[in-house]
């Protein structure tokens, strides 16, 4: 790994095998405390005796049981616990005066080459405490570059942008308010770079980050400054942690009758979302790109077909989508025939996305983005995973090949009207 990563899924870098015995009790007896006896159980899925002799020390923790607590617990507890200074003086390490043993010290930071948790740790600890240090070793100037919104900077973020490509109006709308209330006319600095790195709105972090990829783009600064800066300006942080939020099938159904009555534009695209389990917001483009009659091929397939194909007897359709080259991709889009009559009446259109949350918030209803998460659960168990994969477009987990390809697509077509059937017994 050739840079600093976020701390998102931090736990899944560390060498569970490298931990002493100390250090696994250590990990479990905080599980522990934050949790309480009975829940640690739990949510390790051990048993009480177990926990006990694991935490007395009859017996060793073993690897499984730490790598399901890594989880319960943040990268900044984990380091607390591994960064004893008693620990590093009863190594060797330190001496009882305090003196470093240079040789034991450098022979740890070679085992960053093998270790990559630990590589990612010393990189991202020389750039918080080593700065300025760091740019001068590097010879990172940036000097005369003001920032400026630009068409040619909105049209790398659309087209040219490595990875993710901003392609939502919508949120290339709201970076570019976020520049011009932030950005605008300043000029690159160490002041403007912690300004950006301690701002409480944390988008402004990606906004930002954009902008230096573009100037790097163009060639503006060096490689040096570029890496430099990307280390130093962290992308917009996720807190890993249990979250309170519990998604029942009861609120999605109180959900739904309230938008029957109040709002039916919105209770149309929650019945999508939840028939389909597609995600909210290739939902909200097939609303505004709906074209049922036209003939496409799917890429790489011998499939000619309309993009919007039913089965009557079956009582479902699917709609083709297409979206491969994104991030986030979406190939077909399942849903009843009931719902495809009220999408007739209303299609094609535009439709606001952060409106359509905003009135969930208003009225208390189950937020859009969850009601992929009940479908899921609801379509693992009407058929296989795999099945069930292909129908959410969940090709990351996937891996689906062209030759497979058509398989799953007869599969799901069996396989989905089970799925309607449990959505009505349920909802």
């Amino acid at each position: 790994m050739g840079e600093v990563t976020s701390d998102f899924k931090w736990y899944e870098k560390v060498d569970v095998e490298a931990l002493s015995d100390d250090v696994r009790r250590s990990i479990l007896r905080f599980v522990k405390d934050k949790l309480g006896f009975n829940e640690t159980c739990k949510a390790l899925c051990i048993a009480k005796s177990s926990l006990h002799r694991y935490l007395s020390g009859e017996r060793r923790v073993p690897s499984v049981i730490i790598k399901k607590a890594l989880r319960l617990m943040s990268k900044q507890d984990f380091e607390s616990i591994v960064s004893d200074w008693d620990r590093l003086k009863a190594l060797g390490v330190i001496s009882d005066k305090g003196v470093v043993d240079y040789g034991l010290a450098l022979k740890i930071l070679a085992l960053a080459s093998r270790d990559e948790y630990l590589k990612n740790a010393i990189l991202k600890f020389v750039v918080q405490e080593f700065r300025d240090d760091l740019r001068k070793m590097l010879g990172i100037s940036f000097a005369g570059i003001k920032l400026e919104w630009s068409e040619d900077f909105e049209h790398f973020l659309m087209e040219r942008k490595k990875r993710r490509k901003v392609k939502d109006p919508e949120t290339l709308k709201y970076y570019r308010s976020l520049f011009e209330k932030y950005l605008q006319g300043k000029e690159l600095s160490e002041q403007l770079i912690d300004y950006v790195v301690n701002h409480p709105n944390k988008w402004l972090r990606n906004v930002f980050r954009h902008y230096i990829q573009y100037l790097y783009f163009k060639r503006r600064i060096s490689p040096e400054t570029f890496g430099w800066i990307m280390e130093v300006v962290p992308s917009r942080s996720y807190k890993l942690d249990v979250r309170p939020y519990q998604i029942s099938l009861e609120d999605l159904k109180k959900s739904l009758e309230f938008l029957g009555e109040k709002h039916q534009l919105y209770y149309t695209i929650y019945r999508v979302m939840l028939e389909s389990g597609a995600r909210f917001e290739h939902v909200l483009k097939m609303f505004e790109v709906w074209s049922p009659e036209e003939i496409i091929e799917v890429p790489g397939l011998d499939i000619v077909t309309k993009r919007l194909v039913c089965f009557e007897d079956k009582g479902f359709c699917r709609y083709y989508m297409g979206l491969r080259e994104s991030e986030k991709p979406c190939e077909w889009m399942y849903f009843s025939i009931k719902t495809l009559k009220t999408l007739e009446d209303i299609l094609p259109r535009h439709v606001n996305r952060h409106q359509v949350t905003k009135y969930a918030r208003r009225h208390n209803l189950v937020l859009p983005k969850y009601v992929r998460k009940i479908s899921w659960r609801l379509m693992v168990k009407a058929m296989p995973r795999e099945v069930a994969r292909f129908i959410q477009s969940r090709f990351g987990e996937l891996r689906v090949s062209e030759a497979r390809y058509e398989d799953l697509l007869g599969e799901a077509d069996e396989e989905y009207p089970k799925y309607l059937g449990m959505v009505r017994e349920y909802l």
